[in-house]
């Protein structure tokens, strides 16, 4: 009997931990599909009530430095007039994930009008509310060298 529940557990555990992976993808790919479409209301429903996003890049004299920019002025932003069409293709590097909390590594490639801008790699960190997964943190990195 022992043997049995043993290898329920094995199964059920691998099972879990994928449906919840797939929840989080599905949570970071609307927060990119909002910010996309101009969205802002796809774009909040991703995140916390009070989300932090930062940055961090070389200042002008060339020293690493993390930004901190008002979430706000990001919803702001995407939700304006734009004549640019802009675009984040990332890829799902690395998925950590505990009963209600995530940590998502995601490389990726911005776009503006066709054109590689920049890349670097995202840091999510994500919570696990009644509402189901949400965006609390990103960190991200950014160099227009190297994007291939």
């Amino acid at each position: 009997m022992i043997r049995i529940a043993l290898l329920l557990l094995v199964f059920t555990v691998p099972a879990h931990a994928q449906k919840e992976e797939k929840a989080i993808k599905a949570v970071i790919n609307r927060f990119f599909e909002g910010m996309e479409k101009g969205d802002t209301a796809m774009l909040l429903s991703t995140c916390t009530k009070e989300p932090v996003l930062q940055t961090y890049m070389a200042n002008r004299e060339g020293q690493l430095m993390v930004f901190t920019e008002p979430f706000s002025d990001f919803v702001d932003f995407v939700g304006g007039e734009h004549k640019d069409k802009f675009k984040e293709v990332i890829e799902f590097e690395a998925i950590h994930v505990e009963t209600s909390l995530a940590s998502v590594w995601t490389p990726y490639k911005f776009y503006l009008n066709g054109k590689i801008s920049h890349c670097g790699t995202n840091s999510f960190q994500l919570v696990k509310t009644t509402e189901g997964w949400k965006i609390q943190y990103i960190l991200d990195t950014r160099r227009k060298k190297d994007c291939g």
